[in-house]
């Protein structure tokens, strides 16, 4: 008896939370969608994306250097930058291995990009100082400044400054990480990242003059004569410190050797800057008929 009266009730109430189960599956899509574009709004969720991005992106493999090094990435992600576009349009990509070859690239400045595609920044990344409103490198805090003591014949900072400085196999010298980062931003035709790497490079401190004006040259035969902001970096750079520069025997003997434009470039700035100077200089003095 008192299974058959268990056994009665037991249907209705499957029923009834099988439909509260069912009812509670089904979401409004339009309530759905209005979550989503507010989490993304506020930076909580992953950016829409469309139903044609939701599906795998291929994998492309790099090899980078003079010695092969391998790197893989999305092409999606490689996309965004146009030379990368153009190369998955076929011009450079292997048809069956959808592989790159970038054999005049370095492997470390390679990896600093692959790092910005991905993640919007590279190491050291750039962080914002709320309580002095002010921007600063990450680990700045801790990592040791280079060193003025040099090696190598002025070429290399001491290893406490890695993070500063890069070698490049290409030339055989040690330069500021963020100027190869930039000009290599250039080349692959990344905008932003061109503008990330001229606000860290700015943030540097503590390097020696043979690595700023190697640096500069690189800057110089690596950019465009239209691209003028890296290059007005260093100009102002040398401007500012000048009183460390006329001291240095490298400015001396590079400014000797001659040949670069940017002696010349220097040379007109450090007029235009007196220009600035005495005129400013002249108008709080009186005149006199």
């Amino acid at each position: 008896m008192f299974k058959r009266s268990f056994r009665s009730q037991d249907p209705s109430r499957v029923d009834k939370s099988a439909r509260l189960k069912k009812s509670g599956s089904v979401r409004d899509p339009q309530k759905l969608s209005k979550l989503q574009k507010s989490l993304t709004e506020d930076g909580l969720g992953p950016p829409a994306k469309n139903n044609k991005s939701l599906a795998p992106s291929p994998i492309v493999t790099l090899t980078v250097g003079r010695e092969g090094r391998l790197f893989a990435a999305h092409e999606d992600v490689l996309c965004q930058s146009p030379f990368f576009a153009a190369a998955c349009r076929g011009q450079y990509l292997e048809a069956q291995s959808k592989r790159i070859s970038i054999p005049d690239e370095e492997p470390e400045v390679f990896s600093a990009v692959l790092e910005y595609l991905y993640k919007g920044d590279y190491y050291p990344r750039l962080l914002h100082n709320k309580h002095h409103n002010s921007w600063e490198l990450e680990d700045a805090g801790r990592t040791p400044h280079a060193s003025p003591n040099i090696e190598n014949g002025g070429g290399r900072a001491v290893p406490s400054a890695v993070e500063a400085t890069v070698f490049l196999s290409s030339c055989g010298q040690y330069l500021l990480r963020d100027t190869v980062v930039y000009c290599a931003a250039d080349r692959y035709g990344l905008e932003e990242l061109k503008r990330l790497a001229l606000r860290k490079q700015g943030l540097q401190s503590g390097i020696d003059v043979g690595t700023i004006l190697r640096s500069a040259q690189y800057a110089y035969a690596h950019t465009p004569d239209s691209d003028s902001r890296l290059r007005a970096h260093y100009l102002a750079l040398i401007i500012r410190c000048r009183k460390t520069f006329k001291r240095s025997g490298t400015m001396q003997a590079e400014m000797e050797a001659g040949g670069s434009k940017l002696f010349f470039d220097l040379f007109v700035a450090m007029c235009n800057h007196l220009d600035d100077v005495i005129e400013v200089s002249n108008s709080r003095s009186p005149r006199t008929i």
